[in-house]
């Protein structure tokens, strides 16, 4: 059954992955994590070796229950080939499907970046902050 959760503050979950060294060979993940957890609505941050791993879709779903999630955005890779998968948890959870974000920081940070590692973390806005400012006004 789907949790109702308009009219409720948005409780954001992020979760961080460095997808082996495909991301975490150029983004400074840990450095991702701290500044998603300054971001307005944050309530759960979590990083993740692969976020797309069974594992950790059963980790995301406890989180979403443990700390009254009610917007999840994931930052890995691509959302053409994860986006459903993760849409998929948050259903599982108990929540619409689209109140799901998604940031490319594997193509669109690590990959452009990978023979010009970041050096003072610049990255780490881009990558969670394009979609920490729209998970807010999401609405079922």
């Amino acid at each position: 059954m789907e949790t109702d959760v308009s009219g409720q503050e948005p409780r954001i979950g992020v979760f961080v992955c460095h997808c082996g060294i495909n991301i975490g060979g150029v983004v400074r993940v840990p450095e991702v994590v701290d500044y998603a957890k300054t971001l307005k609505g944050v309530a759960y941050v979590d990083e993740n070796l692969y976020t797309c791993s069974q594992d950790t879709q059963e980790k995301m779903k406890k989180a979403i229950q443990e700390h009254g999630l009610n917007r999840v955005i994931v930052a890995s890779c691509s959302p053409r080939t994860h986006e459903p998968l993760f849409q998929e948890t948050l259903r599982e959870a108990g929540l619409n499907k689209y109140l799901f974000e998604m940031t490319n920081i594997r193509d669109q940070c690590s990959w452009v970046h990978m023979h010009q590692p970041w050096k003072h973390g610049q990255g780490k806005r881009t990558a969670s902050n394009d979609r920490g400012e729209i998970a807010p006004l999401e609405a079922p």
